[in-house]
């Protein structure tokens, strides 16, 4: 059984999926820090994409989860 080769889109996101794996692997190597500063990202993606379809929900609710987590946490 032959495969086809990919098209350009099929080749973006492979290589978005291998990018992403490579990144969770190394960020879970430097512990609790390197998950948190990869979720920091994975969440910023997630509003700013939110926001280009005309939801700022996204930024809403993680503006009010920083809030609670600072609060929590400060002095």
């Amino acid at each position: 059984m032959t495969t086809r080769p990919m098209n350009s889109a099929e080749k973006r996101a492979y290589n978005q999926r291998r990018h992403a794996e490579t990144r969770q692997a190394h960020a879970a190597e430097r512990g609790p820090q390197g998950l948190a500063e990869l979720w920091w990202d994975q969440a910023r993606k997630t509003a700013r994409d939110g926001a280009a379809r005309g939801d700022a929900n996204a930024w809403n609710e993680l503006a009010a989860t920083l809030m609670h987590f600072c609060q929590r946490y400060s002095e």
